[in-house]
């Protein structure tokens, strides 16, 4: 007699298995991102407390250590009254609005001159030949040495410091985009060309979306560069900007106001950069846990 078999006893392949245990395992491992990121921030924000203990302790002190001396730089608590100063200042929105606007439109430029050069070159032989040796020749010019050129080249002081700008961010966006080009691999493009894909499709579907997680990086580097070149873009100005501040108060030796105007740089540069991350995570769901990290 033949047993029968009821489908309580019919044990499902381990190839059937698997799938629904790594199904369970991800669901599992699902809620571990928040923990993550909350040990994170606790370290990060234990990481910024004691470097504002490190500059109190060296500037309450004077430390003189022979090559580097905090005699004359200002402690946190100086700082802080005179950042209290800046916000009662009514000259405050005038300087943020005008570094906005300068970073804002030389980013974006770059965002889009960057990715279009990035896309020829990445695909294109021809273009890479053409257009990548004297893109490396500019590439180590310093923001600073732009500064006598963008003078001569635009008719207005805003154009100059926007086109500063523009260098610090383009180059990063540009490199990055090539990477993330030339790292889909062509298999994908070969499996596109064979279900009849044109060569505007195969860019749309497949080298875009391959090439995004390398784009978003690049552009949240740009957007951190940028604001880099943000003081020396504003050297060109004689009115408003962060940069100019800065640069005004080293100028007028107002030690504390320096000290603000490059926390004022750090802080905006690090928000900037974290909203072109959040932006590319909602336009790339598929990467955008990995952005966000």
């Amino acid at each position: 007699m033949v047993p029968t078999l009821s489908a309580s006893t019919i044990e499902a392949p381990r190839s059937l298995r698997a799938p629904h245990r790594r199904a369970r395992r991800v669901k599992i491992l699902g809620a571990l991102p928040r923990r993550i990121s909350l040990g994170h921030s606790a370290r990060r924000g234990l990481a910024l407390a004691l470097s504002l203990l490190a500059w109190h302790l060296a500037a309450s002190s004077r430390l003189d250590l022979g090559l580097v001396t905090f005699r004359n730089v200002p402690t946190p608590a100086a700082a802080a009254q005179a950042a209290w100063a800046l916000l009662h200042a009514p000259a405050l929105p005038l300087h943020l609005g005008s570094s906005l606007v300068r970073v804002l439109s030389g980013f974006l430029a770059a965002l889009g001159v960057g990715v279009a050069l990035g896309l020829a070159i990445g695909r294109s032989q021809l273009a890479r030949d053409l257009l990548l040796p004297p893109l490396e020749v500019l590439r180590p010019i310093p923001a600073v040495a732009w500064i006598p050129l963008a003078i001569l080249m635009f008719p207005s002081s805003e154009m100059s410091m926007a086109f500063i700008t523009f260098t610090g961010a383009l180059f990063p966006i540009l490199l990055n985009t090539v990477h993330g080009v030339e790292s889909v691999h062509s298999r994908l493009v070969a499996a596109g060309r064979s279900l009849g894909a044109g060569d505007a499709a195969i860019l749309r579907e497949v080298i875009l979306p391959g090439a995004a997680p390398s784009i978003v990086t690049g552009a949240a580097i740009g957007m951190g560069t940028a604001w880099f070149c943000l003081v020396t873009a504003e050297m060109i100005s004689g009115q408003y900007g962060i940069g100019y501040f800065t640069w005004e108060s080293y100028t007028l030796q107002n030690y504390d106001d320096i000290v603000v105007g490059m926390l004022l740089i750090g802080l905006l540069g690090m928000g900037s950069s974290l909203i072109v991350r959040w932006l590319g995570a909602l336009a790339t769901p598929w990467i955008g846990a990995g952005v966000q990290r």
